[in-house]
């Protein structure tokens, strides 16, 4: 799956079946429902997870909190749109899922 694959299916009811919980969570993000993106990596502690985590705090506006996931997930702030962070965090994930 791409990038481009995985945010047009956002279009769709359910994620696509396979999805890591990052990758999910980042689909859900995708279809606006911020809750379920996060419940989605709220507890897991993978490195991945806790990334994904920090970008929706990020996204949340709580930098605190979003600065706290990023250190645990061994990742410095980034400074780039958050859009470019999603697409950074998916393009990653997905690579990572191959």
């Amino acid at each position: 799956m791409t990038v481009e694959e995985l945010r047009a299916s956002a279009n769709a009811a359910a994620p696509p079946q396979g999805l890591t919980a990052p990758l999910e969570a980042l689909w859900w993000d995708a279809k606006g429902d911020w809750s379920r993106a996060h419940g989605m990596v709220d507890e897991l502690e993978t490195p991945d997870a806790m990334a994904v985590h920090a970008y929706l705090h990020r996204k949340e506006g709580a930098q605190s909190n979003a600065d706290y996931w990023y250190a645990r997930a061994g990742r410095r702030f980034h400074r780039s749109a958050l859009e470019d962070e999603w697409q950074a965090l998916a393009e990653g994930l997905l690579g990572a899922a191959e």
